[in-house]
């Protein structure tokens, strides 16, 4: 079985280190001339998915949109993640869960387990209930050869409050959570381990500041905020230094604003992934 690590590692070096959302937001949906309805939000993601599925390394529907339409809008993600499987690019689904015990089991259940249809190959995780209370979604992460995303060093001003805390030992809880995932990504034996972090590419000196050291967590580093949140090469360099290699550029409005059009969106995520390869690679 080979592991998302190892996936997402040679789609990066196939398709360029990108991933594109997919967020249906109403703005968005009224500028592509569609209902923010179900029928425009299927029409949406769909056509996304036609237009980059085999041409990016990665997309990832923000699930909070689909959500928003009720039960209907959640089938969406299941014909989301369906469309996209077996095209060669990885499917990392938003939806930033986090509990304890049996209920993070029941989130790992549904969004990594073999045979569930919410189950792309990697959702994104919170860990402010602790980092170990994951566990269980690091078991089943393991087991199926999918992979889970950490918030660790979010861009939006209100993250510092708790991410910049020092804990009891006096480490920064952003810090502690990157050390986590280097522990976990330790014994996996991929190029990439199937633990990656969540970090802004608009945080600037703050990993070096808090003493994170991201070549060392051995995964990958989905960095959203490039492009119409005004993170390029600059930015990207000063954020992730010597680990550039491991990290995978976040876009959404840049590529969908290109749209309805297929050959727009395809233009759009080109000229992305030719400034992310410049950035990173």
């Amino acid at each position: 079985m080979t592991g998302f690590g190892d996936r997402l590692a040679a789609a990066m070096d196939t398709y360029g280190p990108l991933c594109v959302g997919i967020d249906p937001h109403p703005g968005l949906l009224a500028a592509w001339g569609l209902a923010d309805d179900v029928d425009g939000l299927r029409t949406f993601a769909l056509r996304v998915v036609d237009a980059l599925a085999g041409r990016v390394a990665a997309l990832k529907p923000q699930s909070a949109f689909f959500e928003r339409h009720g039960s209907a809008g959640v089938a969406v993600i299941e014909e989301v993640i369906a469309a996209t499987r077996g095209s060669g690019t990885e499917l990392v689904i938003d939806a930033k869960r986090g509990d304890i015990g049996s209920t993070m089991a029941g989130y790992a259940d549904a969004y990594l387990r073999d045979g569930s249809p919410l189950a792309g190959d990697a959702v994104t995780l919170s860990p402010y209930l602790g980092a170990a209370s994951l566990g269980p979604a690091v078991e089943a992460a393991t087991a199926t050869g999918r992979g889970v995303f950490v918030l660790c060093l979010t861009s939006n001003p209100e993250g510092a409050s708790v991410q910049h805390a020092s804990g009891p030992q006096g480490v920064a809880v952003a810090a502690a959570v990157a050390r986590w995932a280097a522990e976990q990504n330790a014994s996996s034996g991929q190029v990439l381990g199937p633990l990656g972090l969540v970090v802004g590419a608009t945080v600037g000196q703050a990993p070096s500041l808090l003493g994170i050291d991201l070549a060392a967590v051995r995964g990958p580093l989905l960095a959203p905020g490039v492009g119409a949140q005004g993170a390029g090469a600059a930015e990207l360099r000063a954020v992730f230094g010597a680990a550039r290699r491991s990290v995978l550029a976040s876009t959404s409005r840049a590529v969908l604003g290109a749209g309805p059009e297929v050959a727009g969106l395809r233009r759009a995520a080109d000229a992305a992934v030719a400034e992310a390869v410049a950035a990173l690679r």
